[in-house]
């Protein structure tokens, strides 16, 4: 009886033994054609028995690193893909840079930057004064719903100008009408939950008064 522990080991478990098998068969053709055709053959099988990989970017490529994987980086083959390194899949993915955006600001998205930028772009004019005001909106509205609480359109401005390292200095501006920043509006208490009217509080007044002048 053969053991698992007395078998090549499975360098990817999520083929199985077959697969790794038949990479093993590959790797001890000595025919370089042969070899090249057998490769082609285990890629497509591998394939078929992993159909969700075709839902990803560039599957068959990585098919075929699976390959080189599979073979223990000791197969002689012709590939239509650079042939992969055990160092180059062992190295770390390089660090990614943290968003610009943090800290007190966060609440306010990466699209704010982007819009400042733009704003910063364009010559002093209609245009510019429309997207500042498209800027002021959005971050009054985020800090609203962040914070939920209410903000000053000073305390907006004084973070435009934080944001725009002093590029884009609004607190000074004076060509930008508040009156179009956003302002967040409480619903009216009295207008949706204010008492019955007079008329309402006893709808079988009228009825009532029926039957006493009918009793007279």
């Amino acid at each position: 009886m053969e053991y698992n522990t007395d078998r090549t080991q499975l360098h990817m478990p999520e083929y199985g033994r077959i697969i790794q098998q038949l990479v093993e068969r590959c790797k001890e053709l000595e025919n370089r054609e042969e070899r090249d055709e057998m490769a082609v053959a285990i890629v497509d099988f591998m394939g078929q028995r992993n159909p969700q990989l075709r839902d990803e970017d560039n599957y068959k490529h990585k098919l075929w690193d699976h390959l080189f994987i599979l073979a223990d980086y000791d197969l002689e083959v012709t590939s239509p893909y650079p042939i992969p390194t055990r160092e180059q899949l062992a190295e770390k993915p390089k660090r990614m840079e943290y968003p610009k955006l943090q800290g007190d600001f966060k609440f306010y998205g990466k699209s704010i930057l982007q819009l400042i930028e733009k704003a910063i772009e364009l010559e002093e004019g209609e245009e510019k004064e429309a997207l500042i005001e498209v800027i002021a909106n959005n971050m009054k509205k985020s800090y609203n719903i962040y914070n939920k609480e209410h903000v000053t359109d000073d305390v907006i401005f004084r973070h435009l100008k934080e944001l725009s390292e002093d590029r884009l200095d609004l607190t000074g501006l004076e060509s930008l009408e508040k009156s179009k920043i956003y302002h967040s509006t409480s619903r009216n208490k009295n207008q949706k939950g204010q008492g019955p009217t007079q008329h309402s509080k006893n709808p079988n007044r009228h009825r009532n008064q029926q039957n006493q002048n009918r009793r007279k």
